[in-house]
């Protein structure tokens, strides 16, 4: 893994959230320039830090690390409920689809 790849993935997760650093830093309970200068690589965080910063970006500590995940603010909870409410013949489309998005994403 690459040494910039926290402050990186920080970064992704926070814009895909559209939120600014600053607010980050002071929903965190931090000084403004906190998240900031993780994302810059200024600061390292206590494991204590990262597991508020899953908490507060809704994520688990191990899908901040997955680079396979790339949509982490979807209604995905939603999106299982209702999956799971189709016929079966309608699901396993609806499989298929996501995964030729997938092959045709490169992924």
């Amino acid at each position: 893994m690459d040494e910039s790849f926290f402050a990186d993935r920080l970064r992704l997760l926070r814009n895909e959230r559209n939120i600014s650093a600053r607010e980050m830093s002071l929903e965190l309970g931090q000084n403004e320039s906190y998240i900031n200068k993780i994302e810059t690589g200024q600061r390292s965080i206590p494991m204590s830090a990262f597991f508020k910063i899953c908490d507060f970006l809704n994520i688990s500590p191990a899908d901040f690390f997955d680079e396979k995940i790339r949509n982490t603010q979807s209604n995905s909870d939603s999106f299982i409920t209702l999956y799971k409410q189709l016929p079966q013949n309608y699901a396993n489309h609806i499989y298929s689809v996501m995964q030729d998005l997938i092959k045709a994403s490169g992924m």
